[in-house]
């Protein structure tokens, strides 16, 4: 069996973005492996305990993708505060031809675009993928798991994340796939307080959930307890009717939005504030005018460090993005780009992205709890990854062992689902299966 089939059986996809297959990211013709660990946004310390305690495996993952696909070089890649936090130093050697690669303190540097032209100052074709640029990237807990699936086949069954913001110790845990939020925090002794919201992810790119019935997926990054009036989530709370309504009425057509755009300054041919001239019934009937949108990250700079008319551009092209992908339309370049010459002079520090955000009173650095939860019950999503939901195995009333496939992959871009604990399956539909302990 080949890496790239033992990745797809195991079930691995990014552990702290979309969600996307691992096993899909695997190709010949590269020539570096860059380990993301930069840890992006604020808040977030999952990579910072892993790498100060799973290195060994973080490594043996990047050796095991770099002997199958005879990749010369791997960096792990961290932000100065992280290697600093470490005791390490920029280009230490941490494996046979793996270094470390020092990256500085600012924002969105765990884009993964804008940390492959950090690191290799390569600049990815806009709407290409790394492995056209000579370059594969994966994170730091995928590499962990990369690295016991080519050990002996084990599959995805747990998830480090971090618990944090309005608590008052930041935790970093791991739990079985499929825990239910609710019982995650009663076992830690977590409260969320009146007028707080739970977000899963990061501040920035983390989405509010409805913490008492939701559960922690494979690309679940943190769990983060946070005031319903801080700049973070009171965008978050605003309704596109409402975005789409300012930015009729509000735009000055400053390009504030796009002078400080990250895929902007990296030579991308999108413009936050030619966006937000079009609306989306112009969008519906014409999606090719709004391709560009594909490029966006959705790091949110442009609605609050860039906007000071209290516009999101980021919501706008968020619907754009849903009416391309409804038309399956997305940008691809033809030609390659430049980065701007002023990309170093307008690049957002960490803290003061964290100060815009209003985090910053809550960024204290999290620790490991090595309490082990035992759920009751957990919730196995059939779509916990880009691509087509995975197939139930199983039926109500069968019995499962932890590692067991309970789902496989569909055709296509798609992977199975494994138990994360033993137990007896309760229900299964068309979106989940319960798994209960016995």
């Amino acid at each position: 069996m080949t890496l790239k089939d033992t990745l797809r059986e195991a079930g691995i996809v990014g552990a702290g973005g979309a969600g996307f297959p691992s096993y899909m990211k695997l190709a010949e013709g590269a020539d570096t492996l860059l380990i993301n660990a930069v840890e992006c946004e604020p808040l977030l310390y999952t990579d910072y305990i892993l790498l100060r305690e799973r290195m060994p495996h973080i490594l043996r993952g990047a050796a095991a993708v770099m002997k199958e696909y005879h990749i010369p070089r791997a960096m792990v890649c961290m932000k100065q505060h992280t290697v600093e936090a470490l005791g390490l130093e920029d280009g230490a050697e941490l494996a046979a031809h793996v270094t470390l690669k020092q990256l500085p303190n600012v924002y969105p540097m765990g884009d993964e675009i804008s940390m492959i032209y950090e690191a290799t100052g390569r600049v990815v074709r806009p709407g290409a993928l790394p492995i056209t640029a000579g370059v594969i990237v994966f994170n730091a807990e995928t590499a962990c798991n990369i690295a016991y699936a080519a050990k002996n086949g084990t599959p995805v069954t747990d998830k480090w994340l971090t618990i944090g913001g309005a608590v008052e110790k930041p935790l970093v845990v791991c739990c079985p796939v499929g825990t239910t939020v609710r019982e995650l925090f009663a076992f830690y002794g977590i409260t969320v307080p009146e007028e707080h919201v739970v977000l899963d992810g990061g501040p920035s790119m983390g989405k509010i959930i409805p913490w008492q019935t939701a559960v922690v997926r494979k690309n679940t990054k943190a769990l983060l307890i946070l005031p319903k009036n801080i700049p973070a989530v009171v965008s978050k709370m605003t309704g596109i009717k409402a975005a789409i309504n300012r930015c009729g009425s509000n735009c000055c057509q400053c390009t504030r939005c796009t002078d400080m755009c990250p895929r902007n300054l990296l030579g991308y041919p999108l413009e936050p504030h030619r966006m937000v001239r079009s609306v989306t019934t112009v969008a519906e009937v014409s999606p090719e005018m709004v391709k560009a949108a594909t490029l966006c990250c959705g790091c949110g700079i442009c609605e609050l460090a860039a906007c000071c008319q209290g516009i999101s551009p980021k919501m706008i092209i968020d619907e754009f993005k849903k009416i391309l992908a409804k038309n399956k339309l997305r940008y691809v370049a033809e030609e390659d780009v430049t980065p701007s010459p002023d990309r170093a002079y307008r690049v957002l520090p960490s803290d003061r992205w964290a100060s815009l955000l209003g985090v910053s009173a809550y960024d204290k650095r999290g620790e490991r709890d090595n309490r082990v939860i035992s759920p009751e019950a957990v919730t196995i999503y059939l779509s916990q990854h880009i691509g087509a939901p995975s197939l139930p195995l199983v039926k109500e009333g069968d019995t499962v062992t932890k590692g067991q496939p309970v789902a496989a992959a569909a055709e296509g871009l798609s992977v199975p689902q494994h138990a994360s604990i033993d137990g007896q399956v309760t229900l299964v539909d068309h979106e989940k299966i319960i798994i209960e302990r016995v």
